[in-house]
């Protein structure tokens, strides 16, 4: 017999999963880790300096195959779920996102359900702060409980609601979900893919090291997590010194490799102004109060990622033509990249990524550009309901509230007060049909399912959907500012 605790890591060959591998060696003593790995050459490679980790059994399959995640979840007390296939890759093929990500959760609901006692299972699923979409100032706070509205062209975000839904409603006795957000680690540096042009440079995002991320995570499974952390959808953030506008990070990281004037490198039009992903968050320490994960500076975690590449450190002594010349531009006009947007005259492309192409023309040189100071005052948006009034106390009238200000109603007659885990029936103000407990839809701001799905039309959704309209009219007013 062994009093270690048996936990099942999907994802555990990526960036963070190894991190988390690393973590749990230092914890030998406490767990015992099954990794599901796939058996291709790259997933092999990773896990294979794992092999003398005594407390690591490693299984080769897929997570889509439901026999791979059963065996995996035979015996196990947690599963942290941090597989997934994610973006740059999910862009060029769309299906993978859905396939995967939807098809694993479910897998594992399914197998967990299997087993003789689920409530002795507690599942952690992990999320993306892509759920959110493009928050640019100066709605650039946000918290869990605002509008799911996830960008256009991104089906890796899509792929995470609709798991992020599967396993809040699956009716598991023990579950947590944590959306994530940027993750700071080496790679960073090294990403060279025209999603590099997707980030507007006065948009924000709220970054955590790998190494903070992957203590986050061992660190759940722990006894002594408070009870009140289970069931609940959390932001996971790195707090105060991680938030950082996208021009802060180019500068500082350019600056670190010895990069004098970025600017050099790169036409000021060649970054989208829109449709990415970012926000700071207004309630990512309570997941810090809950779970204490916190160690690292954003400085610390940038030196690390140096001296992982020290090749890069030639980046300073290259000139900057010459890097904008053989590097950036030709990224700008790959597939995906927005100059070829422009250049294969792809509307969608180009209203996504610029509001229009007039709007593009009018972005200008560098000669007019300010660095973006937004403010560093939290807001949050009204979603509709009382929130004062604890979920114990949740009645229909709640609810009725809550679904007259997206635009919709509640359609269920027979609704208990105070069950906020139960699926209830809605419509929106398309008349679409869908069901979602309460606590999916006042609590984690999931709303239409179908409404969701349509990217292009948020806008117009907003017109009647006040939840929506509040970010929705006021990137308009900055648009419309600039």
């Amino acid at each position: 017999m062994t009093d270690r605790a048996r936990v099942f890591l999907t994802g555990a060959a990526g960036s963070w999963g190894t991190r988390i591998l690393d973590e749990f060696r230092d914890r030998s003593d406490r767990f015992d880790v099954v990794a599901l790995v796939l058996p291709n050459p790259r997933d092999v490679a990773a896990i294979r300096r794992y092999e003398d980790m005594s407390n690591l059994e490693v299984v080769f399959g897929d997570l889509t195959d439901y026999a791979a995640v059963e065996r995996c979840v035979r015996g196990a007390d947690y599963i942290l779920h941090v597989g997934a296939a994610v973006s740059p890759a999910t862009d060029d093929n769309p299906g993978l996102a859905m396939r995967v990500n939807v098809g694993s959760i479910r897998n594992i609901v399914r197998a967990v359900k299997s087993q003789p006692d689920p409530s002795k299972i507690s599942v952690v699923g992990i999320g993306t702060i892509a759920e959110s979409g493009d928050r640019n100032p100066p709605n650039h706070w946000g918290r869990v409980g605002d509008p799911l509205r996830v960008s256009v062209f991104d089906e890796y975000g899509q792929s995470k609601v609709i798991a992020e839904k599967e396993l809040v409603d699956s009716g598991l006795p023990r579950w947590a979900w944590l959306r994530q957000t940027g993750i700071f680690h080496p790679g960073v540096l090294e990403i060279r893919d025209p999603i590099m042009t997707h980030s507007p440079f006065e948009g924000v995002m709220e970054w955590v090291s790998v190494e903070d991320a992957a203590r986050l995570m061992v660190s759940i499974c722990e006894p002594e997590v408070p009870e009140e952390f289970w069931n609940e959808v959390y932001n996971i953030g790195g707090g105060e010194s991680w938030r950082l506008t996208n021009w802060d990070l180019q500068i500082r990281m350019t600056g670190a490799l010895g990069v004098k004037d970025v600017r050099k490198g790169y036409d000021r039009n060649w970054f989208a102004t829109r449709n990415f992903h970012g926000m700071w968050y207004t309630d990512s320490d309570r997941l810090e109060q809950l779970v204490p994960f916190r160690r690292d500076t954003f400085e610390g975690a940038l030196d690390r990622a140096i001296r992982a590449n020290p090749g890069l450190k030639m980046a300073g002594r290259v000139p900057a033509a010459l890097i904008k010349k053989l590097v950036i531009e030709p990224l700008t006009r790959k597939p995906r990249g927005t100059m070829a947007y422009l250049r294969d005259h792809d509307e969608d492309g180009i209203n996504a990524f610029f509001g229009s192409h007039e709007q593009w023309h009018e972005i200008g040189d560098w000669s007019t550009f300010w660095p973006p100071r937004p403010s560093r005052t939290p807001l949050e948006l009204d979603l509709g309901f009382d929130e004062s009034k604890p979920r114990t106390s949740w009645a229909a009238d709640d609810y009725r509230a809550a679904a007259d200000f997206r635009g919709g109603r509640l359609l269920s007659k027979d609704v208990r007060t105070g069950d906020v885990a139960t699926s209830l029936h809605w419509d929106c103000q398309y008349g679409h049909t869908f069901n979602g407990s309460p606590r999916l839809v006042l609590s984690a701001g999931h709303w239409c399912p179908e409404c969701v799905r349509d990217s292009k039309n948020y806008k117009r959704q907003a017109e009647k959907n006040q939840l929506l309209a509040q970010i929705e009219f006021a990137n308009a007013s900055r648009v419309d500012a600039l």
